[in-house]
């Protein structure tokens, strides 16, 4: 192996990103779609909260509850609400369809002038639901922000593991070397597959709502993320900076 640089001088500890916060002003998602799902014709009974869940802006007197967390938003791709009870691992698929179909009921334009606000504000919320699930690293953080563990916000949270580390640094020399987009091939299949293994223990730890596993695997995915964000955004000669 080549000789490799001090881990202290070659990775930044930064604080990571936090987890997407639309305003309710933000863009809505379903925009950017350009389609036009059917509107949904009753509401969702979400087993994971036991009451319904009201995601209708016109709604002024009515018994049902407003989401609590962002899976409450989708009882029909996630019915048994989050790990434990509900799976880690999501049907992005799934998941999509039923966001559009929230937003084509609950997009602003839609809606008479003095509902606008509320359907604003429950648009940006299904936005930031949607954003934060679909993606496994956020998804995790959530999860975890869920059980009091900010690990989106904690500039500390790292992984204290040599050989990680020392793994790191080799991909980032790597990435660093590459002569080609050819030369990159091996390295993103490599990475693909650490961020499934990632996900598979993340799946495993919920489940049996081992927060302290989730929280070392969360943080772990992280380096893979972030590897996955510097092979894609690869140019030849430029240097690698992997922030955490």
């Amino acid at each position: 192996m080549r000789p490799l640089r001090p881990i202290a001088s070659a990775l930044r500890l930064q604080a990571p990103p936090r987890s997407p916060r639309p305003a309710s002003h933000s863009p809505c998602l379903l925009c950017a779609h350009r389609t036009s799902p059917p509107t949904l014709s009753r509401r969702y009974q979400s087993t994971a909260t036991s009451t319904a869940t009201s995601t209708d802006p016109n709604t002024t007197a009515s018994p049902q509850s407003p989401p609590q967390t962002h899976f409450d938003f989708f009882p029909n791709t996630l019915p048994s609400g989050p790990p434990p009870a509900g799976h880690f691992t999501i049907d992005t698929t799934t998941l999509k369809r039923e966001f559009l179909q929230l937003q084509a009921r609950a997009h602003p334009d839609l809606h008479p002038p003095e509902n606008k606000t509320k359907a604003q504000a429950l648009s940006a919320r299904i936005n930031e639901a949607y954003k934060t699930l679909q993606n496994p690293l956020l998804r995790a953080q959530y999860l975890l922000s869920l059980r009091g563990i900010e690990v989106a916000e904690d500039e500390t949270a790292k992984v204290d593991d040599p050989e990680l580390l020392m793994e790191v640094l080799d991909v980032r020399e790597r990435i660093e070397e590459a002569e080609s987009e050819e030369d990159l091939l091996e390295m993103k299949g490599e990475n693909e597959q650490r961020i499934a293994d990632s996900v598979r223990v993340l799946e495993e730890a919920f489940a049996r709502d081992d927060v302290q596993a989730a929280k070392g695997e969360a943080v772990k995915l992280r380096y893979w993320v972030n590897i996955k964000e510097s092979l894609d955004g690869w140019e030849r000669g430029k240097p690698v900076v992997l922030e955490h």
